[in-house]
Protein backbone atom coordinates (compact mmCIF):
# COMPACT_ATOMS: atom_id res chain seq x y z
CA UNK A 1 0.00 0.00 0.00
CA UNK A 2 2.72 2.38 0.62
CA UNK A 3 5.30 1.52 -1.34
CA UNK A 4 3.05 1.45 -4.60
CA UNK A 5 0.12 3.85 -3.78
CA UNK A 6 1.14 6.02 -0.48
CA UNK A 7 -1.70 4.90 1.24
CA UNK A 8 -1.55 7.33 4.42
CA UNK A 9 -3.42 8.19 6.96
CA UNK A 10 -7.27 8.98 6.52
CA UNK A 11 -7.11 7.94 3.13
CA UNK A 12 -9.89 6.67 0.92
CA UNK A 13 -9.00 3.44 -0.62
CA UNK A 14 -10.77 1.71 -3.31
CA UNK A 15 -10.63 -1.80 -4.63
CA UNK A 16 -12.06 -3.38 -8.17
CA UNK A 17 -11.81 -6.84 -8.06
CA UNK A 18 -13.40 -10.09 -9.60
CA UNK A 19 -15.61 -12.73 -7.45
CA UNK A 20 -12.96 -15.16 -7.64
CA UNK A 21 -10.51 -12.44 -6.60
CA UNK A 22 -11.71 -12.06 -2.94
CA UNK A 23 -9.20 -13.68 -0.90
CA UNK A 24 -6.79 -10.94 -2.65
CA UNK A 25 -9.48 -8.03 -2.45
CA UNK A 26 -9.62 -8.71 1.74
CA UNK A 27 -5.91 -8.50 2.33
CA UNK A 28 -5.55 -5.68 0.31
CA UNK A 29 -8.64 -4.53 2.68
CA UNK A 30 -6.92 -5.28 5.93
CA UNK A 31 -3.21 -3.31 4.48
CA UNK A 32 -5.19 -0.26 3.65
CA UNK A 33 -6.54 -0.08 7.19
CA UNK A 34 -3.25 -0.97 8.67
CA UNK A 35 -1.82 1.69 6.76
CA UNK A 36 -4.20 3.92 8.13
CA UNK A 37 -6.72 4.49 5.53
CA UNK A 38 -10.55 5.59 7.32
CA UNK A 39 -12.15 3.88 4.48
CA UNK A 40 -11.97 0.76 2.39
CA UNK A 41 -14.54 -0.30 0.01
CA UNK A 42 -14.53 -3.24 -2.33
CA UNK A 43 -16.47 -3.21 -5.76
CA UNK A 44 -17.14 -6.66 -7.42
CA UNK A 45 -16.78 -6.65 -11.07
CA UNK A 46 -18.35 -9.74 -13.26
CA UNK A 47 -17.74 -9.72 -16.85
CA UNK A 48 -20.53 -12.39 -17.45
CA UNK A 49 -23.18 -9.41 -15.69
CA UNK A 50 -21.96 -7.67 -19.09
CA UNK A 51 -21.91 -10.24 -21.43
CA UNK A 52 -25.66 -10.97 -20.14
CA UNK A 53 -26.27 -7.00 -20.87
CA UNK A 54 -24.83 -7.39 -24.47
CA UNK A 55 -26.74 -10.51 -25.19
CA UNK A 56 -30.24 -9.09 -23.79
CA UNK A 57 -30.30 -5.68 -23.46
CA UNK A 58 -31.70 -3.22 -25.94
CA UNK A 59 -29.10 -1.35 -27.72
CA UNK A 60 -30.29 2.13 -26.93
CA UNK A 61 -29.38 0.93 -23.22
CA UNK A 62 -25.58 -0.61 -24.00
CA UNK A 63 -23.42 1.04 -22.47
CA UNK A 64 -24.96 2.41 -19.22
CA UNK A 65 -23.00 4.55 -16.89
CA UNK A 66 -25.82 4.72 -13.41
CA UNK A 67 -25.74 8.07 -11.93
CA UNK A 68 -24.35 6.69 -8.64
CA UNK A 69 -21.66 5.48 -10.34
CA UNK A 70 -20.71 8.31 -11.81
CA UNK A 71 -20.49 10.08 -8.25
CA UNK A 72 -18.43 7.48 -7.13
CA UNK A 73 -16.27 8.01 -10.19
CA UNK A 74 -15.87 11.40 -9.25
CA UNK A 75 -14.54 10.54 -5.46
CA UNK A 76 -11.76 7.96 -7.63
CA UNK A 77 -9.57 11.39 -8.46
CA UNK A 78 -9.29 12.90 -5.06
CA UNK A 79 -6.38 13.74 -3.32
CA UNK A 80 -7.14 11.45 -0.37
CA UNK A 81 -8.14 8.45 -2.69
CA UNK A 82 -5.56 5.77 -3.56
CA UNK A 83 -7.57 2.89 -6.22
CA UNK A 84 -6.53 -0.62 -6.92
CA UNK A 85 -7.52 -3.06 -9.42
CA UNK A 86 -6.66 -6.48 -9.54
CA UNK A 87 -6.46 -8.17 -12.88
CA UNK A 88 -7.38 -9.68 -15.13
CA UNK A 89 -10.93 -8.27 -14.89
CA UNK A 90 -12.05 -9.47 -18.76
CA UNK A 91 -12.70 -13.83 -18.50
CA UNK A 92 -11.36 -15.14 -21.71
CA UNK A 93 -14.33 -17.00 -23.29
CA UNK A 94 -16.98 -14.59 -21.91
CA UNK A 95 -18.02 -12.89 -25.00
CA UNK A 96 -17.79 -15.75 -27.39
CA UNK A 97 -20.41 -16.53 -29.31
CA UNK A 98 -22.24 -12.72 -29.47
CA UNK A 99 -22.03 -9.87 -31.96
CA UNK A 100 -19.05 -8.30 -31.92
CA UNK A 101 -20.41 -5.12 -33.01
CA UNK A 102 -22.56 -5.24 -29.72
CA UNK A 103 -19.56 -5.98 -27.41
CA UNK A 104 -17.41 -3.10 -28.83
CA UNK A 105 -20.35 -0.94 -28.80
CA UNK A 106 -21.23 -1.29 -24.84
CA UNK A 107 -17.66 -1.00 -24.25
CA UNK A 108 -17.26 2.08 -26.69
CA UNK A 109 -20.17 3.78 -24.70
CA UNK A 110 -18.60 3.29 -20.95
CA UNK A 111 -15.28 4.77 -22.62
CA UNK A 112 -16.71 7.66 -24.04
CA UNK A 113 -19.21 8.40 -20.86
CA UNK A 114 -16.16 8.28 -18.44
CA UNK A 115 -13.29 10.07 -21.08
CA UNK A 116 -12.93 12.63 -18.23
CA UNK A 117 -11.66 9.90 -15.88
CA UNK A 118 -8.91 8.70 -18.46
CA UNK A 119 -8.01 12.27 -18.72
CA UNK A 120 -7.50 12.58 -15.11
CA UNK A 121 -5.03 8.91 -15.22
CA UNK A 122 -3.47 10.02 -18.08
CA UNK A 123 -2.57 13.74 -16.58
CA UNK A 124 -1.51 11.84 -12.92
CA UNK A 125 -4.27 12.93 -10.75
CA UNK A 126 -5.38 9.65 -10.44
CA UNK A 127 -3.47 7.37 -7.60
CA UNK A 128 -3.99 3.85 -8.74
CA UNK A 129 -2.28 0.96 -9.43
CA UNK A 130 -2.90 -2.54 -11.14
CA UNK A 131 -2.07 -5.71 -9.62
CA UNK A 132 -2.37 -9.54 -10.65
CA UNK A 133 -3.59 -12.28 -8.55
CA UNK A 134 -4.36 -15.88 -9.74
CA UNK A 135 -7.85 -17.18 -10.49
CA UNK A 136 -8.13 -21.13 -11.14
CA UNK A 137 -9.56 -20.26 -14.93
CA UNK A 138 -6.36 -17.65 -15.45
CA UNK A 139 -3.51 -20.24 -13.65
CA UNK A 140 -5.04 -23.13 -15.97
CA UNK A 141 -4.32 -21.42 -18.91
CA UNK A 142 -1.41 -20.41 -18.26
CA UNK A 143 0.11 -23.48 -16.70
CA UNK A 144 -2.23 -26.45 -18.55
CA UNK A 145 -0.07 -28.62 -17.08
CA UNK A 146 -0.67 -28.53 -13.64
CA UNK A 147 -3.52 -29.45 -11.65
CA UNK A 148 -6.22 -26.68 -10.54
CA UNK A 149 -3.95 -25.66 -7.08
CA UNK A 150 -0.92 -26.69 -8.28
CA UNK A 151 -1.45 -24.22 -11.27
CA UNK A 152 -2.54 -21.45 -8.59
CA UNK A 153 0.41 -21.97 -6.33
CA UNK A 154 3.07 -21.73 -9.41
CA UNK A 155 1.38 -18.19 -10.54
CA UNK A 156 1.32 -17.16 -6.94
CA UNK A 157 4.88 -17.41 -7.04
CA UNK A 158 5.67 -16.16 -9.95
CA UNK A 159 4.16 -13.49 -9.17
CA UNK A 160 5.83 -12.41 -5.99
CA UNK A 161 8.76 -13.02 -7.84
CA UNK A 162 7.97 -10.43 -10.33
CA UNK A 163 7.27 -7.83 -7.91
CA UNK A 164 10.92 -8.54 -5.69
CA UNK A 165 8.66 -9.65 -2.91
CA UNK A 166 9.76 -13.29 -3.37
CA UNK A 167 11.95 -15.64 -0.64
CA UNK A 168 15.62 -14.85 -2.06
CA UNK A 169 14.53 -11.78 -2.50
CA UNK A 170 15.46 -8.65 0.51
CA UNK A 171 12.97 -8.55 3.22
CA UNK A 172 9.80 -6.79 2.84
CA UNK A 173 9.52 -4.05 0.05
CA UNK A 174 13.30 -3.08 -0.17
CA UNK A 175 13.63 -5.72 -3.21
CA UNK A 176 10.51 -3.74 -5.06
CA UNK A 177 11.77 0.03 -3.91
CA UNK A 178 15.02 -0.53 -5.26
CA UNK A 179 14.01 -2.00 -8.76
CA UNK A 180 11.67 0.77 -9.48
CA UNK A 181 14.44 3.15 -7.97
CA UNK A 182 16.50 2.03 -11.23
CA UNK A 183 13.96 2.20 -13.72
CA UNK A 184 13.50 5.56 -12.33
CA UNK A 185 16.68 6.78 -13.12
CA UNK A 186 17.13 5.38 -16.37
CA UNK A 187 13.66 7.57 -17.43
CA UNK A 188 15.60 10.35 -16.12
CA UNK A 189 18.42 9.02 -18.65
CA UNK A 190 16.41 8.97 -21.53
CA UNK A 191 14.98 12.59 -20.53
CA UNK A 192 17.85 13.71 -20.90
CA UNK A 193 19.37 12.46 -23.83
CA UNK A 194 16.55 15.26 -25.94
CA UNK A 195 15.68 12.33 -28.57
CA UNK A 196 13.65 13.22 -31.73
CA UNK A 197 13.03 10.78 -33.08
CA UNK A 198 13.32 6.63 -32.02
CA UNK A 199 14.07 3.68 -34.64
CA UNK A 200 12.69 -0.19 -33.33
CA UNK A 201 14.49 -3.41 -35.19
CA UNK A 202 13.73 -6.73 -35.83
CA UNK A 203 13.38 -9.30 -38.24
CA UNK A 204 9.36 -8.40 -38.20
CA UNK A 205 9.42 -5.17 -37.17
CA UNK A 206 10.62 -1.66 -38.54
CA UNK A 207 9.37 0.69 -37.36
CA UNK A 208 10.41 4.81 -37.00
CA UNK A 209 8.95 6.93 -34.34
CA UNK A 210 9.00 10.55 -34.17
CA UNK A 211 9.21 12.29 -30.59
CA UNK A 212 7.63 15.27 -29.83
CA UNK A 213 10.16 18.36 -28.33
CA UNK A 214 10.34 18.04 -24.57
CA UNK A 215 9.27 14.43 -24.53
CA UNK A 216 9.55 13.03 -20.70
CA UNK A 217 10.46 8.80 -20.26
CA UNK A 218 8.35 7.67 -17.75
CA UNK A 219 8.90 4.74 -15.81
CA UNK A 220 9.23 3.88 -11.80
CA UNK A 221 7.01 5.89 -9.26
CA UNK A 222 5.97 9.25 -9.96
CA UNK A 223 4.24 11.87 -7.90
CA UNK A 224 0.22 11.80 -7.38
CA UNK A 225 -1.26 14.41 -5.74
CA UNK A 226 2.28 14.38 -3.63
CA UNK A 227 1.95 10.67 -3.06
CA UNK A 228 4.49 8.36 -4.73
CA UNK A 229 2.72 5.93 -7.31
CA UNK A 230 3.36 3.00 -8.97
CA UNK A 231 1.48 2.52 -11.59
CA UNK A 232 1.54 -1.11 -12.17
CA UNK A 233 2.72 -3.85 -9.49
CA UNK A 234 4.78 -5.83 -11.45
CA UNK A 235 6.87 -3.24 -13.81
CA UNK A 236 9.79 -3.51 -16.26
CA UNK A 237 8.87 -0.66 -18.80
CA UNK A 238 10.27 2.80 -19.61
CA UNK A 239 8.02 4.16 -22.16
CA UNK A 240 6.77 7.90 -22.99
CA UNK A 241 4.39 9.22 -25.70
CA UNK A 242 5.18 9.74 -29.24
CA UNK A 243 4.22 12.31 -31.76
CA UNK A 244 1.22 10.74 -32.97
CA UNK A 245 1.40 11.38 -36.31
CA UNK A 246 5.11 10.66 -37.00
CA UNK A 247 5.29 6.68 -36.92
CA UNK A 248 6.00 5.01 -39.97
CA UNK A 249 6.96 1.37 -40.87
CA UNK A 250 5.51 -2.26 -40.14
CA UNK A 251 5.48 -4.45 -37.15
CA UNK A 252 3.95 -7.84 -36.17
CA UNK A 253 3.31 -8.30 -32.39
CA UNK A 254 5.49 -11.26 -30.29
CA UNK A 255 3.16 -12.18 -28.19
CA UNK A 256 -0.63 -12.71 -28.59
CA UNK A 257 -3.48 -10.61 -27.01
CA UNK A 258 -6.13 -10.78 -24.15
CA UNK A 259 -8.36 -8.53 -25.53
CA UNK A 260 -12.28 -7.93 -23.95
CA UNK A 261 -12.70 -11.87 -23.45
CA UNK A 262 -10.58 -13.15 -26.59
CA UNK A 263 -6.93 -14.27 -27.02
CA UNK A 264 -5.88 -12.37 -30.61
CA UNK A 265 -3.05 -14.11 -32.43
CA UNK A 266 -0.58 -12.87 -35.54
CA UNK A 267 -1.44 -9.38 -34.79
CA UNK A 268 0.75 -7.43 -37.58
CA UNK A 269 0.18 -4.05 -39.03
CA UNK A 270 1.49 -0.92 -40.74
CA UNK A 271 1.89 2.65 -40.12
CA UNK A 272 1.74 5.87 -42.19
CA UNK A 273 1.81 9.67 -41.32
CA UNK A 274 0.94 8.38 -38.07
CA UNK A 275 -1.84 6.34 -38.55
CA UNK A 276 -2.62 2.59 -39.05
CA UNK A 277 -3.44 1.89 -42.35
CA UNK A 278 -3.34 -1.93 -42.38
CA UNK A 279 -4.15 -4.71 -39.44
CA UNK A 280 -3.71 -8.81 -39.33
CA UNK A 281 -4.59 -11.18 -37.13
CA UNK A 282 -4.78 -14.73 -37.34
CA UNK A 283 -8.46 -15.30 -38.38
CA UNK A 284 -10.55 -12.89 -39.90
CA UNK A 285 -12.83 -12.94 -37.34
CA UNK A 286 -10.06 -11.40 -34.58
CA UNK A 287 -9.37 -9.27 -37.23
CA UNK A 288 -12.50 -7.63 -36.94
CA UNK A 289 -12.75 -8.02 -33.46
CA UNK A 290 -9.75 -5.83 -33.36
CA UNK A 291 -10.30 -3.15 -35.98
CA UNK A 292 -13.98 -2.68 -34.69
CA UNK A 293 -12.47 -1.44 -31.35
CA UNK A 294 -9.26 0.67 -33.03
CA UNK A 295 -12.64 2.19 -35.04
CA UNK A 296 -13.96 3.76 -31.48
CA UNK A 297 -12.67 7.37 -32.49
CA UNK A 298 -10.46 9.53 -34.68
CA UNK A 299 -7.31 8.44 -32.17
CA UNK A 300 -7.74 4.70 -31.57
CA UNK A 301 -5.59 3.75 -34.55
CA UNK A 302 -2.37 6.57 -33.69
CA UNK A 303 0.13 5.37 -31.05
CA UNK A 304 -0.26 6.77 -27.77
CA UNK A 305 2.34 4.97 -26.60
CA UNK A 306 6.10 3.47 -26.87
CA UNK A 307 7.34 1.40 -24.07
CA UNK A 308 11.11 -0.76 -24.36
CA UNK A 309 11.96 -3.28 -21.74
CA UNK A 310 14.59 -5.80 -22.07
CA UNK A 311 15.66 -9.12 -21.25
CA UNK A 312 16.72 -8.87 -17.88
CA UNK A 313 12.85 -8.83 -17.26
CA UNK A 314 12.17 -11.24 -14.86
CA UNK A 315 8.56 -11.26 -16.83
CA UNK A 316 10.28 -12.23 -19.85
CA UNK A 317 12.90 -14.40 -18.40
CA UNK A 318 10.15 -16.91 -17.93
CA UNK A 319 9.40 -17.28 -21.78
CA UNK A 320 5.66 -17.86 -20.80
CA UNK A 321 3.13 -16.09 -22.20
CA UNK A 322 0.66 -14.69 -19.40
CA UNK A 323 -2.32 -13.66 -21.52
CA UNK A 324 -2.32 -10.71 -19.04
CA UNK A 325 -1.61 -7.60 -20.81
CA UNK A 326 -0.19 -6.09 -16.90
CA UNK A 327 2.43 -8.89 -17.04
CA UNK A 328 3.08 -9.37 -20.85
CA UNK A 329 3.18 -5.52 -21.80
CA UNK A 330 6.39 -6.05 -18.87
CA UNK A 331 7.71 -8.97 -20.37
CA UNK A 332 9.12 -6.79 -23.58
CA UNK A 333 8.78 -4.05 -25.60
CA UNK A 334 5.40 -2.88 -26.72
CA UNK A 335 3.49 -0.06 -28.38
CA UNK A 336 -0.05 1.30 -27.37
CA UNK A 337 -2.83 2.54 -29.85
CA UNK A 338 -5.09 5.43 -28.54
CA UNK A 339 -4.53 7.29 -25.63
CA UNK A 340 -1.18 8.89 -24.24
CA UNK A 341 0.21 9.98 -21.23
CA UNK A 342 0.40 13.99 -20.66
CA UNK A 343 2.61 13.30 -18.32
CA UNK A 344 5.10 12.31 -20.64
CA UNK A 345 5.50 16.11 -21.92
CA UNK A 346 8.25 18.32 -19.90
CA UNK A 347 6.69 21.68 -18.45
CA UNK A 348 5.85 24.20 -21.54
CA UNK A 349 5.92 21.47 -24.12
CA UNK A 350 4.46 22.48 -27.10
CA UNK A 351 4.11 18.53 -28.79
CA UNK A 352 0.75 17.16 -28.66
CA UNK A 353 -0.51 14.08 -27.30
CA UNK A 354 -2.95 11.67 -28.34
CA UNK A 355 -6.13 11.24 -27.54
CA UNK A 356 -8.44 8.60 -27.62
CA UNK A 357 -10.97 6.74 -25.22
CA UNK A 358 -9.52 3.42 -26.14
CA UNK A 359 -5.27 2.31 -24.39
CA UNK A 360 -4.58 -0.92 -26.01
CA UNK A 361 -1.23 -2.36 -25.49
CA UNK A 362 0.28 -4.96 -27.84
CA UNK A 363 4.13 -6.49 -28.12
CA UNK A 364 6.68 -6.72 -30.27
CA UNK A 365 9.57 -7.34 -28.54
CA UNK A 366 11.82 -10.38 -28.97
CA UNK A 367 15.71 -10.45 -28.37
CA UNK A 368 16.78 -9.42 -31.00
CA UNK A 369 14.73 -5.71 -31.17
CA UNK A 370 17.01 -3.13 -31.30
CA UNK A 371 16.16 0.22 -30.03
CA UNK A 372 18.22 3.13 -31.12
CA UNK A 373 17.11 7.41 -30.92
CA UNK A 374 18.59 9.78 -32.78
CA UNK A 375 19.25 13.25 -31.41
CA UNK A 376 18.46 16.21 -32.82
CA UNK A 377 22.13 16.75 -33.92
CA UNK A 378 21.48 13.29 -36.02
CA UNK A 379 23.60 11.71 -33.37
CA UNK A 380 22.84 7.82 -32.78
CA UNK A 381 22.33 6.66 -29.49
CA UNK A 382 22.17 2.58 -29.02
CA UNK A 383 19.44 2.25 -26.45
CA UNK A 384 18.38 -1.80 -26.18
CA UNK A 385 20.89 -3.93 -28.55
CA UNK A 386 21.24 -7.66 -28.47
CA UNK A 387 18.48 -7.56 -26.00
CA UNK A 388 20.16 -5.42 -23.02
CA UNK A 389 20.04 -2.32 -22.24
CA UNK A 390 23.28 0.09 -23.16
CA UNK A 391 22.54 3.14 -21.35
Amino acid sequence: MRACLGVAEDDQLIVAAQPGQRELAVALTDAGYRAGARYVEVGYVDPRVQAARIRSAREKDLGPLAPWTQRRLRAMVEPTTANVTILPIDEVGVFDGLPAGRVQLDHARIGKRMAWLTRASSEGRRRWTGVAWPSAAWAARVYPDLNGVDAEQRLARDLLWFCRLGPDDPPGVEGWSRHVARIAERACALTELSLERLELRDAHTSLDLRLAPRTRWLGGPRQQHGRPTSGNFPTEENFTSPDPRGTEGTFRCSRPLAFRGRIIEEIAGEFRGGRLVRLEAATAADRAFLAAALDVDRGARRLGEVALVDRSSRIGQTRRVYLNTLLDENAVAHIAFGRGFKQSRLPDAAGRVNTSTLHLDVMIGTDELEATGITGGGRRVPLIAAGEWRL
